[in-house]
């Protein structure tokens, strides 16, 4: 769309207009432009960020287009800037105005879960007949609907496309953009979330995406949906499994679904198990019926499907290498999707992109790799590695460095070695690219501990929006950053520009230098010999004693800044008060010892009852940080505050706080429900034995079996972080979203759990903890505390960074 329709379109004011420009993308992320002359930058205005900061910098690196709401400085000619009240719903706007243009089947799914799966797998179906655009991802809140239907063009024939709303009042813009034809209602959850004031309500806000449909399926023992459904305008088509009185009632003998719809008879081969997955599936075969898609194309796209990794994956690779792990599908907007994430990765410089075959794209072949070109260009791809026949013949194409393999197995017999660099691994289903991923990987054993991105940039924002806007925060990432991955969550940290990075110690911080960590960092616990280094790395020193401060003078010749610790009633580290005044003489004849923090430590920030304690602590902390600074000739940032103090004391905030376990999902204090958990440690059955009544389980007979039993053996044990105090009961673990609890030892390696009556398969994944069971109760279980249940899990196992 030409800039000057796109301001017309929306009514806006035009603050600088130099040339009109074809606009193909949108760019809402500064960090995520590639500053190519087709892009628009939406200035948007969020809690922690205002897009209206960015511009100016974007414009030096050669951006051109900006939507804003505020008058800017503009300082270059060259630039087009057009002005809207709110950029957010202009940009609503611009969407449901592009949506308008094109008169195709739109379906729009809503409900509380499942709703990614459902648009996968119906996108996969309809794909073998028809091109189809879809929300990449998980694209399905306020911005990314529209960002998603933007998409759309004249090659489309059918649009599957995801809704989300978290509060009312919101599903009414997304309806107003999509104007589905046909709707889906997956589910509704049980709890209603805090955005809605019932469940009902709840209920009522989704089902307003359905207002203009023509047809809408949802499962007829859902009641509460089918009977608020049956008030719409549109016709209601419900299914069921052995449901007389559904629109599509699916008979069932074995593994084989029969049907009628219209007349016509539908017979579908599924080997699928788990109740979810068969929901989420027959929710996209219904609908393909629907559409009028063939009973052969269905069943030869459901014999294909597989279960849809909903997040990108971020994997350790092999030789000091990264890959980025999304091999589900492959298109243009997808790949898009997965170069600007891979943008935000700075671990190393070089770039890599693992590509198949780009299947029914609906573009000819020059037209298609010459756009993946552009691509490649636009994020700086360094390496473009091609599997397939026909990215093979697009060779001419690329102007990137291009290898190319006609297939999986070629590449794996005649890879490079990779070193150095991170990697996309992107491709159709049908290529099996996860084969890729698997020889590329560091470790490739069954336990994995999955880390999300998305709950860990929400935590922090959770204790963001606590603080005022001058107050400064550093995030403590010690311990292998609380066992989850230092190297992973600096980066993302320094991505979202905290201020401070806090470490144990020296080699902790050195490691971050050396991954090209930029932000201030703070060591709690310097060796006193290694003072020398910290000048060498940029590296701030906690200094707790006078001794210590006579040491580190004498040992560097241009000492960096030094944070001062004090002693208030903690009595682990920090000078005394007794040694305030020795402390002033010293740096009073040391000028060249710059002093950037003084801080303290709150012992019991998180208990009520020691409240009067904390203030006691604070007092004396006021009284020797004033005492101090008039020593000085400036004001070093005063600290005090844990996770538990951002909540429970803003008075003390001062000038920064210090965040730790409350960014990795506790509070200690118990007084916010807001944060969210954020990881999950994974493993698999490895195997499963019926084991007759009578007979023993594991070292020392400790496990007894009363009756015949099955009995499955998963592959974590207590080197791995899962503590013998887990074993014999005392805890259990999730199997297709069931309990199954320990029985006899933990092993080293292993631990056998009892799966009677519960359907298992070796192979099946075991939650060992995440939201259920979460590390709370395993903290409970073997009478401790969650740090030590987070900080446990071994360096042995596989971390996994996952976003949606």
């Amino acid at each position: 769309m030409l800039l000057s329709e796109i301001a017309k379109v929306l009514s806006a004011n035009i603050l600088q207009f130099h040339e009109d420009m074809e606009i193909r993308s949108i760019i809402y992320d500064s960090r995520k432009a590639t500053v190519a002359s087709d892009q628009l930058f939406v200035a948007l205005s969020g809690q922690h960020h205002d897009g209206h900061d960015f511009i100016q910098p974007l414009i030096q690196k050669g951006l051109r287009n900006f939507l804003v709401s505020k008058s800017i400085s503009i300082k270059s000619d060259d630039i087009n800037v057009i002005q809207v009240s709110n950029v957010l719903q202009s940009l609503q706007q611009l969407a449901a105005y592009h949506r308008g243009k094109y008169a195709i089947p739109i379906i729009g799914i809503a409900g509380s879960n499942g709703k990614t799966i459902v648009k996968e797998w119906l996108s996969s179906i309809l794909s073998r007949q028809w091109q189809v655009v879809k929300s990449p991802k998980s694209f399905n809140s306020q911005l990314g609907v529209p960002l998603s239907v933007w998409e759309i063009n004249a090659n489309h024939q059918v649009g599957v496309f995801e809704t989300g709303v978290s509060e009312s009042g919101e599903m009414q813009s997304l309806e107003n953009i999509l104007k589905p034809t046909l709707g889906i209602f997956t589910n509704i959850g049980e709890a209603h979330a805090e955005g809605f004031e019932s469940l009902s309500a709840k209920l009522a806000e989704k089902a307003l995406l359905f207002n203009s449909s023509k047809q809408i399926i949802c499962r007829y023992d859902h009641l509460a949906i089918t009977t608020l459904l049956k008030n719409k305008s549109g016709s209601l088509i419900s299914w069921g499994f052995n449901q007389p009185k559904a629109t599509l009632n699916y008979l069932q003998v074995d593994n084989k679904y029969t049907c009628t719809f219209l007349e016509s008879d539908y017979s579908f081969e599924i080997n699928w198990q788990n109740p979810l997955d068969l929901e989420n599936l027959f929710h996209a075969i219904t609908a393909a019926i629907v559409l009028g898609e063939s009973n052969s194309n269905i069943q030869e796209a459901i014999n294909d499907l597989k279960a849809v990794p909903m997040r990108l994956e971020l994997k350790r690779g092999q030789h000091n290498t990264y890959i980025l792990d999304d091999t589900y599908n492959n298109d243009l907007i997808g790949l898009q999707v997965a170069l600007d994430y891979l943008k935000q990765q700075p671990h190393n410089l070089k770039k890599t992109v693992i590509l198949s075959d780009i299947l029914q794209s609906g573009k000819s072949s020059e037209e298609l790799y010459v756009a993946v070109n552009k691509l490649m260009l636009n994020h700086k791809i360094d390496h473009l590695i091609g599997i397939g026949i026909e990215i093979n013949k697009a060779e001419t194409y690329f102007s990137v460095d291009f290898n190319g393999f006609n297939s999986v197995d070629e590449f794996l017999r005649e890879a490079p070695v990779f070193r150095d660099e991170t990697i996309l691994v992107k491709g159709a289903r049908t290529y099996s690219l996860e084969r890729v991923v698997n020889y590329l990987e560091d470790k490739n054993h069954g336990t994995v501990l999955e880390v999300n991105f998305e709950a860990i940039t929400h935590n922090l924002n959770v204790y963001r929006s606590r603080l005022q806007p001058k107050t400064k925060l550093m995030v403590m990432v010690k311990a292998f950053a609380y066992g989850v991955g230092v190297e992973e969550i600096a980066h993302l940290l320094q991505y979202h520009k905290v201020d401070y990075l806090g470490v144990a110690y020296l080699d902790e911080a050195i490691n971050l230098r050396r991954k090209r960590i930029e932000t201030p960092i703070m060591i709690m616990n310097v060796g006193w010999d290694s003072f020398q280094l910290l000048e060498t790395f940029n590296l701030e020193p906690e200094i707790y004693s006078i001794a210590m401060l006579r040491q580190f003078i004498e040992a560097c010749d241009t000492p960096p800044p030094i944070h001062l610790k004090i002693e208030t009633g903690m009595n682990r580290l920090g000078f005394v008060r007794e040694e305030i005044e020795e402390l002033q003489k010293i740096l009073q004849v040391n000028p060249s010892v710059k002093v950037a923090g003084i801080f303290t430590h709150f012992s019991s920030s998180d208990s009520k009852s020691e409240d009067t304690f904390t203030e006691q602590q604070a007092t004396t902390f006021d009284q020797i940080y004033d005492q101090l600074t008039k020593t000085l000739d400036y004001k070093p940032l005063k600290h005090a505050v844990n996770s538990a103090g951002i909540i429970r004391w803003p008075k003390y905030h001062y000038d920064m706080v210090r965040l730790g376990i409350g960014l990795y999902g506790f509070d200690s204090s118990g007084e916010t429900n807001e944060l969210k958990p954020i990881s999950t440690l994974k493993s698999k059955i490895s195997q499963i034995k019926t084991v007759k009544a009578g007979a023993s389980i594991g070292y020392s007979r400790k496990g007894q079996v009363h009756q015949d039993s099955e009995i499955a053996t998963i592959s974590i044990g207590y080197a791995d972080g899962y503590t013998r105090l887990f074993g014999n009961g005392k805890a259990y673990v999730l199997i297709n979203g069931q309990q199954a609890y320990t029985i006899g030892n933990i092993c080293m390696d292993m631990t056998m759990v009892d799966v009677t009556g519960l359907m298992a398969k070796e192979g099946d994944e075991v939650i060992i903890f995440g939201e259920k069971p979460n590390i709370t109760e395993l903290a409970h279980w073997s009478n401790t505390i969650p740090y030590e249940i987070l900080t446990n899990v071994s360096q042995r196992v596989k971390r996994v960074f996952v976003s949606e």
